[in-house]
């Protein structure tokens, strides 16, 4: 048996998250269906963490066993021909029998976008989250440096406790303004439940005034999900990257 690495960019509108589902339609649903079709056998594929219903991926990571002897650059031509346009094969990689996309995984990186124009633009409402009050992009990316370090999350985390233990390591934070969006971009060794989701509602109201920066802080020593901001929607959130070993 053969242990291929694929690298997935995917729309996730359309999907009702990664995990397979009956009679829903996922993104493993679909990838491992034209796997079948490629290969005559349906793989068990394992991604490097689900993504929820909504949410898009720019560099999804996933790993299956397969007998087939297919090169890896037949994987991606073939597979992009067999599957929707709405999920992509990017790379495909023959790796040693122990890589596991999810336990390997060192840090992965994620990306929150904000439309902050007056109207909403039409082009982006899959891609991101309105909020029409002004954002202060610089008090934003000031108050997510206290987020930075090894921390327990569990006031970013929803329906607590959903791991076996809430502390992670925050290895970047940057919130940046462009035009009329706001990108919040966070690396860590590791996610909680809908975490950057919360981060995002939590820095908004930041930038939107109703709290001082150094909230944030006393949101983290709080240990409860209660005292942070809401969960931003899930159509502004991307998996942008997963890092593992050379």
């Amino acid at each position: 048996m053969r242990n291929i690495k694929l690298t997935l960019c995917y729309d996730g509108t359309e999907f009702h998250g990664w995990q397979s589902q009956p009679g829903l339609r996922t993104v493993q649903q679909v990838l491992e269906s034209a796997l079948e079709r490629l290969t005559g056998a349906r793989p068990s594929t394992t991604a490097s963490g689900r993504t929820d219903a909504g949410v898009h991926a720019l560099g999804q990571v996933v790993h299956f066993l397969t007998a087939s002897r297919h090169q890896p650059e037949t994987f991606v031509r073939a597979l992009n021909a067999l599957m929707p346009r709405d999920l992509r094969v990017l790379d495909a990689r023959e790796m040693p029998q122990a890589f596991h996309a999810t336990l390997d995984a060192r840090s992965k990186r994620y990306r929150y976008v904000i439309d902050n124009g007056r109207v909403a633009s039409p082009f982006q409402l899959r891609y991101s989250w309105h909020v029409p009050a002004p954002l202060d992009g610089l008090a934003m990316n000031r108050a997510g440096q206290r987020l930075l370090g090894r921390h327990d999350f569990r006031s970013f985390e929803t329906d607590w406790p959903n791991r076996t233990s809430s502390v992670r390591t925050i290895h970047d934070l940057t919130v940046e303004r462009r035009d009329e969006f706001v990108t919040i971009e966070v690396e860590a060794d590791g996610f909680l439940y809908h975490m950057v989701r919360s981060i995002a509602g939590t820095l908004m109201l930041v930038g939107s005034g109703k709290r001082p920066e150094a909230w944030v802080a006393d949101v983290l020593a709080a240990e409860s999900r209660v005292a942070a901001g809401p969960t931003a929607p899930p159509q502004g959130l991307f998996l942008v990257k997963v890092r593992y070993a050379e």
